[in-house]
């Protein structure tokens, strides 16, 4: 398999507004977030030094919901893992258990609640996701 699943842990180091496309005006406080996405046509895995192009400002073009969020003011992206497996949901919704998400936010093509959830511990919010990562695998 060429790509799989990814969870893209990104830090907001202050809060406020972030215009998301058709989703409108999201108020996003500061903390962490985790961003779960697919990877599975033939770039595989190059979606996301897409993504880390946008949050570093290499990159404006708005394609996905998430794509707003790295956009925003100091936003940035700290560490990514991923899953050789078709888990993007399994994934969302094991994080969903534990962690506010936000609402519709990455998941227009299913039937999830978010794909985005925040958090405003690093160590709490990763761990999670290196274990929702492992259960999906």
């Amino acid at each position: 398999m060429a790509g799989g699943t990814y969870t893209l842990l990104v830090e907001r180091p202050s809060g406020g507004t972030v215009e998301v496309g058709a989703l409108g005006d999201l108020s996003l406080p500061a903390g962490w977030y985790a961003y779960t996405g697919s990877a599975l046509g033939s770039g595989g895995f190059a979606r996301v030094d897409r993504h880390r192009a946008v949050a570093a400002g290499d990159n404006d073009a708005r394609h996905w919901h998430v794509d707003y969020l790295l956009g925003a003011d100091g936003t940035r992206v700290d560490t990514v893992v991923t899953t050789e497996a078709d888990a993007e949901c399994a994934v969302a919704r094991k994080l969903g258990e534990r962690f506010d998400g936000v609402d519709s936010f990455g998941c227009s093509d299913c039937g999830c609640r978010s794909h985005l959830y925040h958090h405003e511990n690093r160590a709490t919010l990763s761990a999670a996701v290196e274990r929702a990562h492992a259960d999906a695998a």
